[in-house]
């Protein structure tokens, strides 16, 4: 972005997402002088940034909605909004998956997202080799769904690949083999105390986790069917203390599931809020109590 003049014989200009001032002479000043605080082009610079950074915020949080529910996305969508650096960096090097005309996963069309046009997607596949590949829609799975995952994390890390979406690096739980699976409930990420209420429900909240009833709640549709992860937080006075509760899933119509009838997607998000919850537990209270 170019500079732009203001009043005092000033410069201004956008850089990095903060607005930079320089005097007449042309030296760049460490701050923007006060009497430029309310000129309109420098108002007009700040509500720029804020724009920017709320549509930065929202192209990761769509494009992790469509990896969370596996939804099939268009190509031309995607060449639609490639141009746009915001999309285009939340995008690039994301592992995707080509989809044939029945929907199915392409094993061939796997790779990291570099380019997207005329019809095809640029990948870099695990070979190292980059290559196109013509797509009508393509796929951002959920790692778990990755049956490659732990070589795609090595081939991304021998890459230095930094996703803005978490995907490959991503935390994932898998059900394993000593859950109940006729069980409604799980509950290794219950019983970690707080201080009070409304520091859990305000860490819920901090890392996107809406507060409904009581329950922490993660909402994740998987091959087509809603399904609701609600993770106790309390009900109470905000200042009682409280602990964590059990991890349940429900269908869209509230009934608990059995935890064996709950698909991967679901068991590993459900869990990974439980867990971020559990995380947050006052650790030393704990610890003093064991002594």
């Amino acid at each position: 972005m170019g500079w732009s003049e203001v009043s005092g014989g000033y410069q201004v200009t956008l850089r990095d997402g903060d607005v930079v001032a320089r005097n007449a002479k042309g030296r760049e000043l460490r701050s923007v002088p006060a009497s430029l605080r309310d000129d309109p082009t420098v108002v007009g610079l700040r509500q720029l940034t804020e724009w920017l950074t709320r549509h930065e915020g929202q192209c990761r949080t769509d494009i992790e909605r469509w990896m969370v529910r596996s939804l099939p996305v268009p190509v031309a969508v995607l060449t639609e909004v490639w141009p746009d650096e915001a999309w285009r960096t939340a995008l690039t090097d994301l592992v995707v998956v080509v989809l044939d005309d029945d929907g199915h996963r392409d094993p061939d069309g796997v790779g990291l997202l570099r380019e997207v046009g005329d019809g095809q997607v640029g990948l870099v596949d695990l070979d190292g080799d980059s290559v196109r590949r013509a797509a009508r829609r393509i796929v951002i799975p959920h790692p778990v769904t990755l049956d490659d995952l732990d070589d795609l994390r090595e081939f991304a890390a021998e890459l230095q690949v930094r996703q803005s979406v978490d995907q490959l690096f991503r935390q994932t739980w898998v059900r394993g083999p000593q859950v109940d699976a006729t069980a409604t409930r799980f509950g290794d990420y219950a019983g970690g105390r707080y201080d009070q209420l409304r520091h859990l429900t305000a860490r819920a909240t901090k890392l996107g986790y809406p507060v409904r009833g009581g329950n922490a709640v993660c909402r994740i549709v998987e091959d087509g069917r809603t399904v609701e992860a609600r993770s106790w937080v309390g009900a109470e006075d905000p200042y009682f203390e409280t602990e964590t509760g059990d991890l349940v899933f429900t269908d869209r119509h509230g009934t608990a599931l059995p935890l064996g009838a709950v698909g991967p997607v679901a068991w590993s998000e459900g869990t990974r809020m439980a867990a971020a919850l559990y995380a947050g537990r006052v650790v030393a209270a704990e610890q003093e109590e064991d002594r």
